[in-house]
């Protein structure tokens, strides 16, 4: 397989953003899961509530920093991009990532381990039966649904963290929500026996079918966000509304400030 040492990279907002398409990133993590185990490389995907939150939390800041892949998730990331001159080829959310790289592990080696963390108890065994009748080649090694608050719970932590090595998955998928899962995954990487560690939101509950994904038109068309608020009003309309109202505010400070660089 054809190596992909190029790494292209715009920093955006405060952070690196790999300006790289969806088969050259599922190519990248291929390369990762087919190489020996030196080190958990997790993988971030920015979308506009990131990029709020970023401005506020120095932890989440850091757990970016220490990310090995950092790909858009979201049509306005990738058009804020372009007004800024710093254009990232398209969208790569982790709720496509995840089952583009499943499918291409029918054509790895070895067969690819895989453990799901996240999402409401019984959702990730759901969406591991699914996941091994969709891609045979794919092995879920495990599965677990922490409780809520856990991770501020040490106790807890460890015994996710051992339940992780005990299976040791060649991939960790971790469904938690932002910033929770990017946090958590960052404060325990040391310890965490995966090759590649994907931090993929509802990714777990889409594949389990716990919750509908946009319809495909609505995806390319950038209304994802329309059809999750429709979906979930009272968990998501507040969030959407906050940051559409931050949002430009956060773009126009950084239109600013690349016009003063420049300018310097």
């Amino acid at each position: 397989m054809a190596t992909t040492k190029m790494k292209k990279v715009h920093t955006i907002f405060g952070i690196d953003i790999d300006a790289i398409p969806m088969e050259v990133a599922v190519g990248r993590l291929v390369e990762w899961l087919e190489s020996p185990l030196v080190a958990c490389r997790y993988v971030v995907t920015p979308n506009v509530d990131h990029i709020v939150k970023l401005k506020k939390l120095a932890l989440f800041r850091d757990a970016y920093k220490a990310a090995s892949m950092v790909v858009a998730d979201g049509k306005p990331l990738v058009l804020a991009s372009r007004l800024l001159g710093r254009p990232l080829p398209e969208t790569v959310p982790g709720s496509d990532l995840v089952p583009r790289l499943l499918e291409k592990a029918s054509v790895m080696q070895q067969p690819v381990k895989v453990f799901l963390l996240g999402a409401a108890p019984g959702v990730a065994d759901r969406a591991g039966s699914i996941i091994a009748r969709r891609w045979p080649h794919v092995m879920v090694a495990g599965t677990h649904s922490p409780p809520f608050g856990f991770e501020h719970v040490p106790e807890e932590c460890d015994r996710i963290v051992a339940q992780i090595s005990a299976c040791q998955p060649d991939l960790l998928i971790v469904g938690l929500g932002a910033p929770k899962q990017e946090l958590w995954v960052h404060a325990h990487k040391e310890r965490i026996e995966a090759k590649v560690v994907i931090c993929a939101g509802a990714t777990i509950d889409f594949i389990a079918g716990s919750k509908a994904r946009a319809p495909v038109w609505m995806r390319q068309a950038g209304l994802e966000w329309l059809h999750r608020i429709v979906c979930e009003p009272r968990r998501l309309l507040g969030r959407y509304v906050h940051d559409a109202l931050v949002f430009p505010t956060v773009l126009l400070r950084e239109i600013f400030s690349s016009g003063v660089n420049e300018k310097g």
